[in-house]
């Protein structure tokens, strides 16, 4: 009777045992093409995004909410000629529907886009 039980665990044991583990790989965050090319764009927390500048210079870049046209975020950054890249951190944002709004440093708005949310 011990026998028969302890073949029995050993084989629970050993089922358990030598299952495959399944690792799930990290997603990593998609690029988007030029943002200011779209009219919408969906993003996601982590997101890189690209916009195109045609002079070295300040910009400001504000995060508007469509509904309420509320400035949610507003920052300075310090462009370059051509390809700019960002990661957009939006965990925290109650908003679905957004403005992202590029503008000089003279309030001067150069470019303007929806996002959206996921």
């Amino acid at each position: 009777m011990k026998k028969l039980l302890l073949i029995l665990l050993f084989c629970m044991i050993s089922m358990v045992s030598c299952r495959k583990m399944e690792i799930e790989p990290i997603p990593q965050p998609k690029s988007v093409s030029d943002i200011f090319s779209q009219t919408e764009t969906s993003i996601s927390n982590g997101d890189e995004i690209m916009f195109k500048l045609n002079s070295d210079s300040t910009y400001i870049l504000k995060l508007v909410d469509k509904s309420t046209n509320q400035v949610i975020s507003k920052e300075k950054i310090l462009g370059k000629v051509g390809e700019n890249k960002l990661t957009m951190y939006t965990k925290s944002i109650q908003s679905k529907y957004l403005y992202l709004v590029l503008e000089g440093m003279n309030k001067n708005q150069i470019n303007k886009t929806t996002i959206i949310l996921n």
